[in-house]
């Protein structure tokens, strides 16, 4: 993790609809498994062989393991902002207060803007969004004016810290 950190959050998906589908979904492969394999009864009225629902039934539980890893580290320095959504991203990634024209707190629609939560490209010139849940984030323009927002569930923190830091800016 970042040395010289002012503020840092890790934040994991907890969205109770996400969690009883994924466990839904594993238990009604489990059953399918259950039932197929050890009992030799099909499972559904157009079964696959044994060996597709078990691969079938292994990438939907290693889809549920990689949602209970998934995480987004935020980090805000003095010298810039090192985010990572651990472990589609192992390292962080550094932005450069230099390379920022404007860092403020926003409100934001993660359905409209952005098609939800996670790592996503927004729509109608929205940028790039790193989400887990909620609704509150850093957006950071770019001297480019690209767009960049960092989802967080403690936005009166990180506006403190970036207000101590003379780096908090007017939106829009």
């Amino acid at each position: 993790m970042p040395i010289n950190r002012l503020f840092s959050e890790r934040q994991h998906f907890k969205q109770t609809w996400l969690w009883v589908l994924l466990i839904g979904v594993n238990v009604l492969f489990v059953y399918g498994i259950i039932r197929q394999v050890f009992f030799g009864v099909t499972f559904g009225d157009k079964p696959i062989s044994n060996g597709q629902l078990i691969v079938v039934a292994s990438a939907v539980l290693l889809l549920t393991f990689l949602f209970v890893l998934l995480r987004l580290d935020t980090v805000i320095q003095h010298d810039g902002i090192c985010y990572r959504f651990f472990p589609l991203q192992w390292k962080y990634k550094k932005i450069t207060w230099d390379s920022i024209s404007k860092a403020y707190l926003r409100q934001y629609n993660p359905i409209t803007e952005y098609g939800g939560w996670g790592l996503r490209t927004g729509l109608f010139g929205n940028g790039q969004a790193f989400t887990i849940s909620g609704n509150k984030g850093l957006q950071l323009v770019y001297n480019n004016k690209k767009k960049f927002l960092l989802g967080t569930q403690r936005p009166e923190e990180m506006e403190q810290v970036l207000k101590q830091l003379g780096r908090l800016t007017t939106g829009n």
